[in-house]
């Protein structure tokens, strides 16, 4: 079998762990694998480049993609579909194996409608691909995002500020929710829920009558405000390649309200693409691992237009256009957590 890989949209940890899982897995069936480099922008191109044992040995601990990436959308490309479809016949591939997130799904199903075989493997740091209950990224964004916060709480408490921390999270909360938890933040904000500027201003206060001059607050890109004139306080929305909301911002916007509001000091830390870098984590690799082999197998059996994602412990098989048409939100229990702690 002759397999196509490549990695689509932002990078993330953990993407080498998978094309080094899918290389070693497909050599040991016999197959060849062929990189495709610089993402869509590169199956626009027809650049690839054959992978071997040797050229992927030792990138398990690296961040980023050895084979790049682009934010490049063949969908919008005038003939783009057209061209991807020509190239992938001239390299008489058997299936294109596609790491990335919902704008990669939505792309490979527009593929897959087409005839192309394919088969997804869900990476996004915001872990909001519908159908897997982590993506390839998630748990090492988590992570940088956590030592951030334990961090900040130190120059925090010394100097007595009200700190708030961005971090991504287009439209679902997740990176902020698991890290303001794990970090012990005073507030969580997210996309999926309308926060009220007072009660923020209530928990800085009520921490102060506490004796705790200091908050944390940490705010998901994409998170809402509202303030007291009733007027929601949100980043403008601009839109990438993809389709895709750009944000950004939304921290400085809340700390200058806040403190007009209470009078403290704020300041604002966007992790912004810190959150991408790295090594992964020793479960980004493990479930990166985990993908890879099983998108191969899925391969063999001849199992196309699917994504596979993970269920608990056990891997998950579903539709692309199941997975591309929604996204993955923060259920309520999370946000329950959160709120327990909240002050």
């Amino acid at each position: 079998m002759k397999i196509g890989l490549l990695t689509g949209g932002g990078d993330c940890s953990g993407l080498n762990a998978a094309i080094r899982a899918v290389v070693r897995s497909a050599i040991q069936k016999g197959d060849r694998v062929f990189g495709i480099q610089d993402g869509w922008k590169g199956f626009l191109e027809g650049k690839n480049v054959p992978l071997t044992l040797e050229k992927t040995s030792g990138i398990l601990p690296l961040g980023g993609t050895i084979l790049g990436s682009a934010r490049v959308n063949p969908l919008k490309v005038r003939g783009g579909i057209e061209k991807c479809l020509r190239h992938f016949r001239r390299l008489k591939l058997d299936v294109l194996i596609s790491v990335g997130g919902e704008g990669t799904l939505r792309i490979a199903s527009v593929f897959s409608q087409k005839g192309m075989p394919i088969i997804c493997i869900p990476k996004t740091i915001d872990n909001d691909t519908w159908g897997t209950d982590y993506t390839v990224g998630f748990d090492t964004a988590v992570q940088i995002a956590t030592d951030a916060i334990d961090r900040l709480h130190t120059t925090a408490e010394s100097h007595r500020r009200v700190m708030i921390v961005e971090v991504m999270g287009r439209h679902a909360g997740w990176i902020a929710t698991f890290s303001g938890i794990a970090g012990g933040a005073d507030a969580i904000l997210i996309p999926e829920e309308v926060f009220e500027i007072k009660e923020l201003c209530r928990i800085i206060r009520k921490r102060s009558r506490r004796g705790r001059k200091f908050s944390i607050f940490v705010v998901s890109e994409d998170a809402r405000i509202r303030l007291s004139n009733g007027r929601i306080l949100k980043t403008p929305l601009k839109k990438d390649e993809y389709g895709d909301v750009k944000l950004g911002g939304i921290g400085e916007l809340l700390g200058r309200e806040l403190q007009k509001k209470t009078g403290s000091e704020v300041r604002v830390t966007v992790l912004g693409h810190i959150q991408r870098g790295g090594s992964p984590t020793a479960f980004d690799r493990v479930l990166a691992t985990r993908l890879g082999v099983a998108a191969v197998d899925l391969a063999h059996q001849k199992r196309f237009g699917v994504i596979a994602g993970i269920d608990g412990m056990r891997i998950r098989v579903l539709p692309i256009q199941e997975a591309a048409r929604k996204l993955k939100t923060v259920i309520p229990e999370f946000s329950q957590i959160g709120r327990i702690f909240f002050g």
